[in-house]
């Protein structure tokens, strides 16, 4: 009777201790999970793995205020329908990010599942995007005042890189002797290099040769040089576009005038092809009549005389 007295003793002590260290596990994985969606924890080891500007984008993105409702949240208590609720309040971004955060989320097995099941999130829907047309440009140009803005502007045109690797180009990027300029995207990492023509040229020759071309650009936030380009196009009355338009608006001209896609892909910067034709979705093709080239396939196959 001592014996069974003494074994059921031992077993409660150890069914005790196990329940205690299951317990401390799990308060453990509690506390480390807790706002793991929209906190620092779960942001800042996403955003460690990116770099420069898409670093500083998902540090931005976690100040979204439609994130507000998630805060208090620990990450065993989220809910889908609380999820769906952030994303019917919050914009296009609000989709992107949290979408990413959580698939990152639960690649890291921080959520048990899916709290969302991939067929069910709402669909991104992106604003309508044009490029800017040369007479818009040409406006801007003509009333732009300010030397290193109009210089901006006229190599986004000619470049049609982001404001960001515009901005901060140097002197030393420019190749005279080949008639290009090399540069790497800040966003992806991948180097870009794009032959100018004399016009393009020239525009550099009024620039610094040594050190960077825009000294005062090169300092201020991306969102102050947009707001100054939104400033000057409001007061022109032209609407619809951003900096960012001047990239669109250079792989339509490629693409309208026959540029190999292959080429506009490495001045643009992309490796997709599928963001490429994204980028040049407007723009309008010209294309011959097959009668045309059956014409001018017979004149070659013709024999000579």
């Amino acid at each position: 009777m001592v014996l069974a007295v003494d074994a059921v003793v031992k077993i409660t002590t150890v069914t005790s201790k196990t329940a205690r260290r299951n317990n401390y596990h799990n308060s453990e994985a509690t506390r480390n999970g807790r706002n793991i969606l929209l906190q620092s924890n779960g942001v800042e080891s996403l955003a460690s793995t990116k770099q420069g500007a898409n670093q500083h984008r998902w540090r931005t993105a976690a100040k979204d205020k439609a994130f507000v409702p998630l805060m208090p949240r620990i990450i065993i208590e989220t809910s889908g329908e609380l999820l769906l609720k952030v994303l019917q309040t919050g914009t296009v971004s609000t989709n992107v990010f949290l979408r990413r955060l959580h698939n990152f989320c639960v690649d890291m097995n921080w959520l048990p599942w899916p709290l969302i099941p991939k067929r069910q999130w709402p669909a991104v829907r992106f604003k309508d995007k044009r490029a800017i047309t040369l007479e818009e440009h040409q406006q801007i140009i003509a009333a732009e005042v300010n030397p290193e803005r109009k210089a901006l502007y006229q190599l986004c045109w000619h470049l049609g890189g982001g404001q960001g690797d515009i901005a901060n180009l140097k002197g030393e990027d420019v190749d005279w002797q080949n008639g290009a300029v090399s540069f790497m995207r800040k966003k992806t990492g991948v180097p870009v290099i794009v032959h100018l023509g004399a016009e393009a040229l020239n525009l550099f020759k009024d620039l610094p040769s040594e050190g960077v071309l825009f000294p005062y650009l090169s300092r201020v936030r991306a969102n102050d040089r947009a707001t100054e380009f939104r400033s000057r196009c409001r007061q022109l009355g032209i609407s619809g576009v951003t900096l960012h338009s001047y990239r669109y608006a250079w792989a339509e001209r490629a693409k309208t005038v026959g540029y190999p896609e292959r080429f506009a892909q490495e001045a643009l910067g992309h490796n997709s092809k599928a963001v490429h034709r994204a980028y040049a979705k407007r723009a309008l093709m010209k294309l011959p009549s097959l009668e045309q080239y059956e014409q001018q396939a017979a004149a070659k196959a013709a024999p000579a005389t």
